[in-house]
Protein backbone atom coordinates (compact mmCIF):
# COMPACT_ATOMS: atom_id res chain seq x y z
CA UNK A 1 0.00 0.00 0.00
CA UNK A 2 1.61 3.48 -1.15
CA UNK A 3 2.71 5.64 1.82
CA UNK A 4 -0.02 8.28 2.37
CA UNK A 5 -2.90 5.19 2.22
CA UNK A 6 -0.67 3.60 4.92
CA UNK A 7 -0.38 6.93 6.94
CA UNK A 8 -3.90 7.15 7.25
CA UNK A 9 -4.65 3.69 8.05
CA UNK A 10 -2.17 3.91 11.04
CA UNK A 11 -3.97 7.50 11.96
CA UNK A 12 -7.34 5.49 11.60
CA UNK A 13 -6.17 2.72 14.04
CA UNK A 14 -4.86 5.02 16.22
CA UNK A 15 -8.32 6.41 16.34
CA UNK A 16 -10.11 3.35 17.33
CA UNK A 17 -7.82 2.13 20.32
CA UNK A 18 -9.66 5.76 21.56
CA UNK A 19 -12.94 4.82 20.81
CA UNK A 20 -15.71 2.65 23.05
CA UNK A 21 -16.18 0.27 20.05
CA UNK A 22 -15.45 -3.84 21.28
CA UNK A 23 -12.47 -5.04 20.82
CA UNK A 24 -13.76 -7.36 18.13
CA UNK A 25 -15.10 -4.76 16.11
CA UNK A 26 -11.75 -2.45 16.15
CA UNK A 27 -9.82 -5.52 14.66
CA UNK A 28 -12.21 -6.15 12.17
CA UNK A 29 -12.98 -1.86 11.22
CA UNK A 30 -9.30 -2.13 10.85
CA UNK A 31 -9.10 -5.16 8.70
CA UNK A 32 -11.84 -3.84 6.53
CA UNK A 33 -10.89 -0.47 6.50
CA UNK A 34 -7.18 -1.92 4.85
CA UNK A 35 -8.83 -3.86 2.20
CA UNK A 36 -10.56 -0.99 0.97
CA UNK A 37 -7.78 2.08 1.50
CA UNK A 38 -5.50 -0.83 -0.69
CA UNK A 39 -8.37 -0.64 -3.68
CA UNK A 40 -8.02 3.56 -3.37
CA UNK A 41 -4.76 2.90 -4.14
CA UNK A 42 -5.01 0.55 -7.14
CA UNK A 43 -8.07 2.74 -8.71
CA UNK A 44 -5.80 5.70 -8.23
CA UNK A 45 -2.64 3.74 -9.88
CA UNK A 46 -4.62 3.50 -12.68
CA UNK A 47 -6.23 6.77 -13.26
CA UNK A 48 -9.86 5.37 -12.32
CA UNK A 49 -10.90 7.43 -9.55
CA UNK A 50 -13.49 10.78 -10.35
CA UNK A 51 -11.77 13.08 -8.14
CA UNK A 52 -10.60 12.28 -4.01
CA UNK A 53 -12.59 10.23 -2.20
CA UNK A 54 -10.72 11.09 0.81
CA UNK A 55 -11.29 14.78 0.70
CA UNK A 56 -14.55 15.34 -0.82
CA UNK A 57 -17.55 13.79 0.06
CA UNK A 58 -19.14 13.19 -3.56
CA UNK A 59 -16.19 11.08 -4.63
CA UNK A 60 -16.07 9.35 -1.34
CA UNK A 61 -19.46 8.14 -2.22
CA UNK A 62 -19.03 7.44 -5.40
CA UNK A 63 -15.58 5.50 -5.12
CA UNK A 64 -17.49 3.44 -2.10
CA UNK A 65 -20.37 2.52 -4.61
CA UNK A 66 -17.89 1.23 -7.01
CA UNK A 67 -16.03 -0.34 -4.23
CA UNK A 68 -19.23 -2.19 -3.18
CA UNK A 69 -20.07 -3.36 -6.80
CA UNK A 70 -16.08 -4.57 -6.95
CA UNK A 71 -17.31 -7.10 -3.62
CA UNK A 72 -20.30 -8.21 -5.04
CA UNK A 73 -18.15 -9.15 -8.37
CA UNK A 74 -15.89 -11.04 -6.12
CA UNK A 75 -19.03 -13.33 -4.77
CA UNK A 76 -18.52 -11.68 -1.24
CA UNK A 77 -21.12 -12.57 1.65
CA UNK A 78 -23.85 -9.89 2.19
CA UNK A 79 -22.60 -9.95 5.49
CA UNK A 80 -18.94 -9.41 4.69
CA UNK A 81 -19.86 -6.54 2.42
CA UNK A 82 -21.76 -5.22 5.21
CA UNK A 83 -18.86 -5.16 7.13
CA UNK A 84 -16.72 -3.18 4.66
CA UNK A 85 -19.28 -0.97 4.55
CA UNK A 86 -19.40 -0.47 8.17
CA UNK A 87 -16.15 0.30 8.88
CA UNK A 88 -16.34 2.96 5.58
CA UNK A 89 -18.81 4.33 7.07
CA UNK A 90 -16.97 4.88 10.52
CA UNK A 91 -13.83 6.26 8.23
CA UNK A 92 -15.44 8.83 6.68
CA UNK A 93 -17.09 9.92 9.72
CA UNK A 94 -13.84 10.23 11.69
CA UNK A 95 -12.69 12.59 8.60
CA UNK A 96 -15.89 14.83 8.92
CA UNK A 97 -16.79 14.00 5.80
CA UNK A 98 -19.96 12.17 6.39
CA UNK A 99 -21.32 8.62 6.33
CA UNK A 100 -21.24 7.69 1.93
CA UNK A 101 -24.53 5.07 3.42
CA UNK A 102 -24.07 2.85 0.85
CA UNK A 103 -26.94 0.51 0.73
CA UNK A 104 -26.67 -2.46 3.01
CA UNK A 105 -26.60 -5.92 1.57
CA UNK A 106 -29.00 -7.24 3.78
CA UNK A 107 -31.26 -4.74 3.65
CA UNK A 108 -31.62 -5.08 -0.42
CA UNK A 109 -32.67 -9.12 0.99
CA UNK A 110 -35.16 -8.08 3.28
CA UNK A 111 -34.62 -11.74 4.88
CA UNK A 112 -34.48 -12.58 8.51
CA UNK A 113 -31.28 -14.07 9.95
CA UNK A 114 -30.73 -17.97 8.81
CA UNK A 115 -31.80 -20.02 11.71
CA UNK A 116 -30.57 -23.95 11.60
CA UNK A 117 -33.68 -26.02 11.34
CA UNK A 118 -34.35 -28.06 14.16
CA UNK A 119 -31.97 -31.63 12.37
CA UNK A 120 -28.96 -29.30 12.48
CA UNK A 121 -29.68 -28.59 15.90
CA UNK A 122 -29.74 -31.73 16.76
CA UNK A 123 -26.75 -32.57 15.01
CA UNK A 124 -24.74 -29.80 16.61
CA UNK A 125 -25.99 -29.83 20.15
CA UNK A 126 -24.87 -33.64 19.53
CA UNK A 127 -21.55 -33.40 18.30
CA UNK A 128 -20.99 -30.90 20.69
CA UNK A 129 -21.67 -33.08 23.93
CA UNK A 130 -19.58 -35.81 22.52
CA UNK A 131 -16.43 -34.21 20.99
CA UNK A 132 -15.72 -30.35 22.70
CA UNK A 133 -14.10 -30.64 26.27
CA UNK A 134 -15.54 -28.92 29.84
CA UNK A 135 -14.73 -25.32 28.51
CA UNK A 136 -15.65 -25.11 24.47
CA UNK A 137 -19.00 -27.87 25.37
CA UNK A 138 -20.38 -24.98 27.94
CA UNK A 139 -18.92 -22.04 25.19
CA UNK A 140 -20.65 -23.55 22.72
CA UNK A 141 -23.72 -24.27 23.91
CA UNK A 142 -24.31 -20.72 25.93
CA UNK A 143 -25.74 -18.94 22.60
CA UNK A 144 -28.37 -21.66 21.20
CA UNK A 145 -29.47 -22.36 25.35
CA UNK A 146 -29.66 -18.40 26.48
CA UNK A 147 -29.62 -16.33 23.03
CA UNK A 148 -26.18 -14.84 24.31
CA UNK A 149 -24.09 -12.63 21.63
CA UNK A 150 -20.83 -13.97 21.36
CA UNK A 151 -19.47 -10.78 23.39
CA UNK A 152 -21.86 -11.70 26.33
CA UNK A 153 -20.71 -14.66 26.58
CA UNK A 154 -16.76 -13.90 27.27
CA UNK A 155 -18.04 -11.13 29.15
CA UNK A 156 -18.93 -13.48 31.68
CA UNK A 157 -17.80 -12.97 35.07
CA UNK A 158 -17.74 -15.80 37.68
CA UNK A 159 -20.11 -13.86 40.10
CA UNK A 160 -22.54 -13.89 36.66
CA UNK A 161 -23.20 -17.27 36.96
CA UNK A 162 -25.27 -18.92 39.56
CA UNK A 163 -25.95 -22.58 39.39
CA UNK A 164 -27.35 -24.94 42.25
CA UNK A 165 -28.48 -28.51 42.17
CA UNK A 166 -31.59 -28.25 40.23
CA UNK A 167 -31.48 -25.16 38.47
CA UNK A 168 -29.35 -21.48 38.03
CA UNK A 169 -29.36 -18.17 36.61
CA UNK A 170 -26.86 -15.67 34.67
CA UNK A 171 -26.68 -12.35 34.71
CA UNK A 172 -25.95 -10.40 31.57
CA UNK A 173 -24.52 -7.00 31.59
CA UNK A 174 -25.87 -5.41 28.06
CA UNK A 175 -23.29 -4.73 25.66
CA UNK A 176 -23.70 -1.81 22.81
CA UNK A 177 -26.99 0.46 22.66
CA UNK A 178 -28.00 -2.18 25.70
CA UNK A 179 -24.87 -1.04 27.59
CA UNK A 180 -25.65 -0.77 31.27
CA UNK A 181 -28.89 -2.90 31.79
CA UNK A 182 -28.99 -6.35 33.62
CA UNK A 183 -30.88 -8.89 32.84
CA UNK A 184 -31.53 -12.48 34.23
CA UNK A 185 -31.68 -15.76 32.69
CA UNK A 186 -32.93 -18.97 33.63
CA UNK A 187 -30.33 -21.83 32.77
CA UNK A 188 -31.63 -24.54 30.87
CA UNK A 189 -30.81 -28.19 32.55
CA UNK A 190 -28.24 -29.00 29.96
CA UNK A 191 -26.44 -26.08 29.53
CA UNK A 192 -26.35 -26.02 33.67
CA UNK A 193 -24.34 -29.27 33.79
CA UNK A 194 -22.19 -28.00 30.80
CA UNK A 195 -21.30 -24.84 33.11
CA UNK A 196 -21.13 -27.20 36.24
CA UNK A 197 -18.62 -29.24 33.94
CA UNK A 198 -16.60 -26.57 32.85
CA UNK A 199 -16.23 -24.57 36.32
CA UNK A 200 -15.01 -27.35 37.70
CA UNK A 201 -12.19 -28.02 35.24
CA UNK A 202 -11.66 -24.58 35.54
CA UNK A 203 -10.34 -24.73 39.17
CA UNK A 204 -7.29 -26.80 36.95
CA UNK A 205 -6.68 -24.05 34.43
CA UNK A 206 -3.83 -21.32 35.00
CA UNK A 207 -5.92 -18.29 35.48
CA UNK A 208 -7.95 -19.99 37.72
CA UNK A 209 -7.87 -17.19 40.21
CA UNK A 210 -9.30 -14.84 37.29
CA UNK A 211 -12.96 -13.51 37.53
CA UNK A 212 -13.32 -14.63 34.54
CA UNK A 213 -15.99 -17.47 33.08
CA UNK A 214 -13.82 -18.35 29.95
CA UNK A 215 -10.33 -19.00 30.18
CA UNK A 216 -7.46 -18.75 27.30
CA UNK A 217 -4.75 -21.35 27.96
CA UNK A 218 -2.52 -18.31 29.10
CA UNK A 219 -4.88 -17.91 31.64
CA UNK A 220 -6.75 -14.49 30.45
CA UNK A 221 -10.05 -14.01 29.74
CA UNK A 222 -11.16 -15.72 26.16
CA UNK A 223 -11.74 -12.95 23.59
CA UNK A 224 -14.29 -12.43 20.91
CA UNK A 225 -12.03 -13.91 18.25
CA UNK A 226 -11.32 -17.23 19.67
CA UNK A 227 -14.44 -17.89 21.18
CA UNK A 228 -15.97 -17.44 17.60
CA UNK A 229 -13.38 -19.69 16.22
CA UNK A 230 -14.13 -22.39 18.58
CA UNK A 231 -17.79 -22.61 17.56
CA UNK A 232 -17.43 -21.93 14.00
CA UNK A 233 -15.02 -24.52 14.17
CA UNK A 234 -17.31 -27.08 15.67
CA UNK A 235 -19.95 -26.32 13.30
CA UNK A 236 -17.39 -26.40 10.27
CA UNK A 237 -16.62 -29.90 11.14
CA UNK A 238 -20.07 -31.40 10.67
CA UNK A 239 -20.96 -29.37 7.54
CA UNK A 240 -23.12 -26.49 8.96
CA UNK A 241 -20.70 -23.87 6.81
CA UNK A 242 -22.06 -24.64 3.62
CA UNK A 243 -24.46 -21.38 3.33
CA UNK A 244 -22.33 -18.67 1.30
CA UNK A 245 -24.99 -15.80 2.05
CA UNK A 246 -24.34 -16.42 5.87
CA UNK A 247 -21.32 -18.59 7.55
CA UNK A 248 -22.32 -20.47 10.30
CA UNK A 249 -21.27 -18.60 13.34
CA UNK A 250 -22.65 -17.69 17.06
CA UNK A 251 -25.13 -15.91 15.78
CA UNK A 252 -26.68 -17.91 13.35
CA UNK A 253 -27.31 -20.35 17.03
CA UNK A 254 -28.62 -17.00 18.68
CA UNK A 255 -31.15 -16.39 16.11
CA UNK A 256 -32.02 -20.34 16.12
CA UNK A 257 -32.21 -19.79 19.68
CA UNK A 258 -35.08 -16.79 19.34
CA UNK A 259 -36.45 -18.30 16.28
CA UNK A 260 -37.79 -21.32 18.60
CA UNK A 261 -38.83 -19.51 21.65
CA UNK A 262 -41.22 -17.65 19.51
CA UNK A 263 -42.23 -20.59 18.15
CA UNK A 264 -43.12 -22.15 21.66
Amino acid sequence: MPGPYAAILTDYASALERSPLADSSKTKYHSRLRGYLAWLANQADAGALDGDPLADPIAATGAVHDFRRHLKNGRRAPNTIDTYLSAIDDFYARRGLGKPQARRERDARRTAPRALDERRTRRYIRHVQLTAGPRDKALALLPYYAGLCISEVVGLDLADVRLSARKGELRIHGKGRYGGKIRLLPIHADLRQALTDWLQARADWKGADSTAVFLNHRGGRLSDRAARDIITGLGDAIGLNDDPTEPFSPHVLRHTFATQLSRR
